[in-house]
């Protein structure tokens, strides 16, 4: 049976919209036993997958090197340098592809499972659950990828993404408004939670504390605080272990794989390979050198051997110490206590949300280079949370997110400025091209697919 799932997985895994993939099944079945849809969730090469781009979009990243810039594919190029288009008409976008597939295949489940046969209820309703958390945090990575920033007063008429709930491939590609789009993220997170178990037998399965934490990302974008906030509760109530760095400072490569890794909530990779990213002067300014994550974390770009081509600055390094080559993405246990502190900042209460920071930094520093950090008021309290994610999540492409997000806060819009094979290039706050331009592909073959305006 698992031999024969594969086979079927194979097959469904092209699916992402219609008239641009084409499937044919002669001589395979759809699936029929509970047990063939647990195999085909189980397919981390499919359900694992999240993104690759905002890895060379946000201002984390800052490639100075000329060499390095001559020798970055055009397609590369293009992202790092905000284009009006990223791939030509030829050519997929493995952002797009990837999420949409992972969508296909969901709904595969959701559409199914329910009435499978050889499972257990209790069985079929997990399955049914975890299948809606993963179309949920693709719906909220594509909606922030491709769709305006979510605004109250603009969201129902701001285009999204196109929004597909069965696995017909022929459903219309018409993009749906923001506003709808998380309005399904909200409806499947909070339906799922009712089916999973607190914590996964694996954490590329989703749980309750995966659940929990997408709803805290996704208030968090609707700029519901006080939601997030309370979300946040509920997952750092079930998960909230962080890894102490100064465990492996002498022994780095000991820094557990993902799977057994405490702090991933649910486990996301990158799409596609990033090796070498040079870190931002900025970020790399934040974290000084006493910093366990700049000291693990990141190598001198022209040290020999450590990447595959040297570079001034230093780049990323985390994803290669335990040998697994990937960069995580998914929710973590980190990024949920700085949601929660970022919004009792927002609340005005200094005392608590510097209290969760430092919770953190202890466990990024050795203790003889550990010191607190204190604000004087609310204002400055969420200026050192949103630090303190810039030094965490370096080299994941989260930055991207909270750079799009926080355009809505007058102190944190800025233009960010970048030179490139001897052309400066800058996107100002707000900018259309905080909005990734839909593969001219998929509009070729999908008319009613409206581009982003450049």
């Amino acid at each position: 049976m698992k031999k024969f799932i594969y086979t079927l997985v194979a097959v469904l895994s092209l699916a992402s919209c219609r008239k641009y993939v084409e499937i044919s099944q002669p001589g395979i079945r759809t699936p029929k036993y509970t047990s063939d849809y647990r195999y085909l969730l189980d397919n981390a090469s499919i359900f694992e997958g999240s993104f690759g781009y905002p890895i060379l979009l946000g201002d984390d990243t800052e490639i100075n090197d000329a060499t390095r810039q001559s020798n970055i594919s055009t397609i590369w190029g293009n992202v790092y340098t905000w284009s009006e288009a990223y791939v030509p008409e030829s050519i997929s976008d493995i952002d797009w592809d990837k999420l949409y597939n992972i969508i296909y295949n969901c709904n595969v489940v959701i559409n199914g499972v329910l009435s499978s046969d050889g499972g257990s209820e209790a069985l079929k309703q997990q399955l049914y659950g975890e299948a809606l958390v993963h179309r949920a945090n693709c719906y909220l990575i594509l909606v922030n990828l491709y769709g305006k920033q979510y605004n109250a007063g603009t969201a129902a008429s701001d285009l999204g993404v196109p929004l597909l709930t069965t696995p017909d491939l022929y459903a219309n590609l018409k993009r749906a408004p923001v506003a709808s789009v998380y309005e399904q993220i909200t409806k499947d997170l909070k339906q799922s939670l009712k089916a999973l178990p607190r914590l996964p037998d694996y954490n590329n399965r989703p749980s309750k504390a995966a659940g929990y934490a997408l709803l805290t990302k996704t208030y968090l974008n609707l700029r519901e605080f006080g939601q997030a906030g309370l979300y946040a509760d509920s997952a750092l109530a079930i998960q909230n272990t962080l890894l102490d760095l100064k465990t492996f400072n002498s022994s780095p490569g000991t820094v557990p794989k993902r799977l057994a890794d405490p702090e991933v909530i649910m486990s996301k990779i990158v799409n596609g390979s990033y090796t070498g990213i040079p870190i931002s002067t900025e970020v790399l300014n934040l974290l000084g050198t006493n910093d366990l994550r700049y000291t693990l974390f990141t190598r001198v770009g022209t040290s020999f051997g450590v990447f595959s081509s040297s570079f001034t600055g230093r780049g990323y390094w985390r994803y290669t110490l335990n040998g697994e080559y990937v960069i995580q993405t998914g929710p973590s246990v980190p990024e949920v206590m700085l949601t929660k502190a970022e919004c009792l900042a927002r609340a005005g209460n200094t005392i608590d949300a510097m209290a969760i920071v430092n919770t953190l930094r202890k466990k990024r520093f050795l203790d003889a280079n550990y010191a607190e950090l204190s604000a004087a008021d609310a204002n400055t309290a969420l200026r050192i949370v949103i630090d303190e994610r810039k030094r965490e999540f370096f080299g994941k492409g989260l930055r991207w997110f909270d750079q799009k997000r926080l355009n809505a806060d007058p102190a944190f819009a800025a233009a960010k400025s970048r030179v490139f094979k001897g052309i400066t290039y800058t996107l100002e706050p707000n900018s259309n091209r905080y909005l990734y331009p839909i593969g001219q592909k998929y509009i070729l073959l999908n008319p009613e697919i409206e581009q982003n305006p450049r």
